[in-house]
């Protein structure tokens, strides 16, 4: 599977305007490298695929998408939810990439990258151990850093944000790794149906407050609360906390949290949210 976006092509135009033959670029969003062959009618891949000029420059021109290459053409990444209404875009950054939903970046881009972004967080509460619970799943980089745990539960509301997945580079681990279970539902309806205390580490790290409210609400943290093992740890994603949004949100998850049994929140500025024990 070759993904593309406008950085990994720019080496093969610039390679194109110095008259070379040979280009390396890297066909997984920078996990990897190749060397492809260029010639007048494009550039081709050790595996056999070519890709035509005039495609190399359509994604050249398109910072913000990602493009997926099968039978020598591309089609860029992108989902329209009925379900949700929602559109699902992969979006490229010089690491790995993030997902907009409905143009809206589901991790941090600024001064950081999805997959520091993701460790910043799974360390609020290391080690990862036992059992683990993600609320979220997204593209999957929380279930994948949080599975040197025995287990990793993840959940996905929207089927087409697990397609987006499937074709991420980045997100490999997701459906590889046999410590990760994957379930396709609403956290507010099956995180009730688990067993209580069943989990070590819960990495709850909803979409935005306007889009998901009911993840932040007292019944829903009263849920987690009775999942979590005496001793267990919560990290509860929030948004930038010195922000007026971010400081009102966290003060009202706060108080909802230790309302429901917890007894010590703690912020966690560095990570965009708090943490607290059970």
């Amino acid at each position: 599977m070759i993904v593309l976006s406008h950085f990994q092509v720019a080496p093969l135009v610039q390679a194109r305007r110095d008259r070379k033959m040979f280009a390396t670029i890297s066909p997984d969003l920078n996990l990897t490298t190749v060397e492809v062959v260029l010639s007048e009618g494009g550039s081709a891949f050790s595996g056999g695929e070519c890709i035509t000029w005039a495609d190399l420059e359509k994604i050249a021109t398109s910072e913000n998408s990602c493009f997926i290459v099968e039978n020598n053409s591309i089609t860029k990444i992108q989902i329209f939810s009925e379900e949700t209404n929602r559109l699902y875009t992969l979006y490229p950054t010089q690491g790995a990439p993030t997902m907009l939903i409905s143009g809206i970046p589901m991790h941090r881009i600024k001064g950081t990258d999805p997959h520091r972004d993701t460790l910043a967080k799974v360390k609020t509460i290391a080690p990862m151990v036992g059992d683990v619970l993600d609320t979220a799943t997204g593209l999957g980089y929380t279930a994948i850093a949080a599975a040197t745990a025995e287990r990793v539960v993840t959940i996905e509301l929207d089927p087409a944000a697990t397609e987006i997945a499937r074709q991420n580079p980045w997100s490999r681990d997701l459906f590889e790794n046999p410590k990760i279970e994957r379930i396709i539902g609403d956290s507010s309806d099956l995180v009730p149906t688990f067993r209580a205390s069943t989990f070590n580490r819960i990495i709850h790290d909803p979409p935005m407050f306007n889009l998901a409210g009911e993840l932040y609400s007292e019944e829903f943290y009263r849920e987690l609360y009775r999942v979590l093992k005496s001793g267990g740890k919560l990290f509860h994603y929030i948004g930038d906390l010195e922000s007026k949004s971010g400081r009102n949100v966290a003060r009202g998850v706060m108080q909802r949290l230790q309302q429901v049994g917890f007894k010590r929140v703690e912020k966690r500025p560095q990570a965009f949210g708090v943490i607290t024990q059970k």
